[in-house]
């Protein structure tokens, strides 16, 4: 059966790549832009599913479409242990559905166009797909020419039949036909990253989740045979970066080196920019309007004067926040957090929301009422210095993840975080620097570590070794162009393999092999033979060992972890390698002359019992018991 209960023991190991962490998650209304028409939809967590729990696993050995998957259109069939969709017009996005809705998985498969119209046609994961196939619905698209600028994709087909493509990205190699390509896409809620052959290719946090939505099988203008398909339920904590992920991007203030900060330009600039997340602050007027801005006065990045707390939302919509900065920007406002949630909404993006100083339940209470209101409660995280902001968010809405911002780390980060129900614990990165041992029980505990505000590369590369998750920084757009360097460079990981002797090899005692060992990344290489110590370029004598297989062993650590290989040799026994032991056991010229005319007469059991007599003797012992050895072995055959 494809799809298994939630209570199934079949589960995958490990996933090592999120810890799991467990919060109240309530239904939340999520706002989808579709062909210009808003249509309220739900996001909600499945009841009956838990993080690890394999839901669909199909490897298509029964022979036919597996129970409970839904040809909509298009020609599907099993056929030599794979599935195949084919799409006969380019015109034509063909779709099988299956599984069942989840808003934290994992969706891979392996994909292999074995026919293709045109370069352009494609095959997908359906990531968010009514049962019947109807619009809306989210994919995960490959083209099969998958280096153009849009081989990959994530993609809405709206009601109205037209196409959103919010993130585009090109792919180090193609696809062509006849080759499996080994395709996954971990999905949290409204974002996605989308991962080609083991590598994280693009990310998106645009998604636009249905109530039920599940997954399906796409192909255009195509053949493509599909296997291995897995969905597995993942931890809900999204935020946690995976091995081998580069940094989610936060923009401090927006994009606040290029424009005001904490304006709805600077938001634009850093969306265009490739921003994971905007960093905004967020105080309420003296009549109780939620307004972005930083400080406690308008005086550093307005027009104006006073305390924001003491001006009236239409005082503080007259002033200008834009003139400070630049010329260009003369006539920027101060947004109102309404303001921003909808420029987010309708455009693109997901808010990482300060709570600026000191609130009131109440005021935290219109906080949330905003974000609700705006639809975006799937798209914001709720971050603050202050404790009780981040407590009555919590008493609040639940739903909320959460993040505490520390100027010095606490003497235990882990605690804190369990007590205030935090997704993230946010230090100041130089901090963290100082006492990087903090991130892993942090991770253990499945908590993420987002460090604020990081503006150097050299800083980046410290906090990406030491495992930080995201970077707050002023400099969005440069570290968006740095994780694209950090994707393209080659795996740190050591690696190693024995290249001599061949694994599986057959030696004669004549043959003299040398232990060859080729590594990367390694700064040590152990090596052992038969479970003792030896050496990579140590030269075996085959005259010593007993007859029959060997084992070595090597193992190599570098800066990014360790590495191991296994390979086996065997020693054999023929007349050839007998006469070489004896021709080079430095005994007695007589007696290598008489146990020559044995070898040679083929008198194997008289040879070992003469040696026998005369080891230690005229044949030295250490050699002796190898040649009546293989003496005897060779009078059994």
């Amino acid at each position: 059966m494809t799809v298994l209960s939630a209570s199934s023991p079949l589960r995958r190991a490990a996933t090592g790549l999120h810890a799991t962490r467990t919060r109240a998650a309530a239904a939340l209304a999520a706002l989808a832009v579709t062909g210009g028409a808003a249509v309220a939809v739900t996001a909600s967590s499945p009841a009956a599913a838990e993080p690890g729990n394999v839901v669909v696993s199909e490897n298509f050995s029964s022979g036919s479409l597996p129970a409970g998957w839904n040809a909509v259109d298009g020609a599907w069939k099993v056929e030599n242990g794979r599935l195949y969709g084919t799409s006969a017009s380019s015109a034509d996005n063909n779709k099988i559905t299956f599984g069942r809705h989840l808003n934290d998985f994992r969706f891979e498969a392996t994909m292999r166009f074995e026919t293709v119209s045109a370069a352009t046609r494609w095959a997908s994961l359906g990531l968010d797909v009514p049962a019947d196939g109807a619009t809306p619905w989210w994919i995960a698209t490959m083209r099969s020419g998958t280096t153009a600028a849009n081989g990959l994709e994530f993609a809405q087909r709206t009601t109205a039949n037209t196409w959103v493509v919010p993130n585009t990205a090109s792919a180090p190699y193609a696809a062509g036909t006849g080759r499996d390509i080994r395709v996954a896409v971990e999905v949290h809620g409204n974002q996605a990253r989308w991962i080609f052959d083991g590598r994280e290719a693009m990310r998106t946090n645009s998604l636009q989740r249905s109530a039920d939505g599940i997954q399906a099988l796409f192909v255009n203008g195509a053949t493509v045979s599909y296997d291995d398909v897995t969905v597995t339920e993942l931890p809900p904590n999204g935020y946690i970066r995976p091995e081998g992920s580069p940094f989610t991007v936060i923009a401090h203030r927006g994009a606040s080196a290029a424009a005001p900060e904490n304006t709805l330009v600077a938001q634009e600039i850093a969306r265009k920019g490739g921003a994971d997340w905007i960093e905004n602050d967020v105080q309420p007027s003296k009549d109780g309007v939620p307004f972005i801005l930083h400080d406690d006065t308008v005086d550093r990045t307005t027009d104006g004067t006073g305390k924001i707390r003491d001006l009236t939302a239409e005082q503080i919509k007259a002033l200008d926040a834009g003139s400070w900065f630049g010329p260009q920007y003369v006539g920027e406002r101060v947004p109102t957090l309404a303001e921003q949630l909808a420029d987010l909404r309708t455009r693109g993006g997901s808010l990482l929301l300060e709570i600026k100083g000191k609130h009131t339940k109440d005021e935290v209470a219109t906080i949330i009422q905003v974000i609700r209101d705006e639809q975006m409660m799937s798209r914001v995280f709720v971050q603050s210095f202050e404790v009780d902001a981040l407590q009555y968010t919590y008493e609040l809405a639940p739903e909320l993840p959460l993040g505490l911002l520390r100027s010095s780390l606490d003497a235990d980060p882990v605690a804190i975080s369990k007590q205030l129900h935090l997704t993230a614990y946010n230090p100041d990165g130089n901090a963290l620097l100082a006492k990087p041992e903090f991130i892993a029980p942090l991770h253990a505990a499945g908590v993420a570590v987002m460090a604020w505000t990081m503006d150097s590369a050299g800083l980046w590369q410290r906090l990406e070794r030491a495992g930080t998750d995201a970077i707050i920084t002023n400099r969005a757009s440069e570290l968006v162009g740095w994780n694209s360097a950090f994707m393209q460079r080659a795996s740190g990981d050591p690696t190693v393999a024995i290249t001599s002797p061949a694994d599986g090899a057959r030696l004669d005692r004549a043959q003299s092999p040398v232990i060859a060992v080729a590594a990367t990344n390694s700064d040590t290489v152990t090596v052992t033979l038969d479970g003792k110590k030896s050496a990579a370029g140590r030269k075996l004598d085959l005259a010593k060992l007993t007859a029959g297989k060997h084992t070595i062993n090597t193992v190599v650590t570098g800066p990014e972890g360790t590495a191991t290989a296994t390979g086996t040799f065997t020693v054999t026994v023929s007349q050839a390698g007998l006469g070489y032991l004896i021709l080079t056991s430095a005994a007695d010229p007589a007696a290598i002359g008489t146990m020559t005319a044995k070898l040679v007469d083929g008198k194997y059991a008289e040879l070992a019992s003469y040696v026998d007599r005369q080891a230690g003797k005229l044949v030295p012992a250490e050699v002796a018991g190898v040649i009546a050895a293989d003496a005897r072995t060779l009078a059994l055959k």
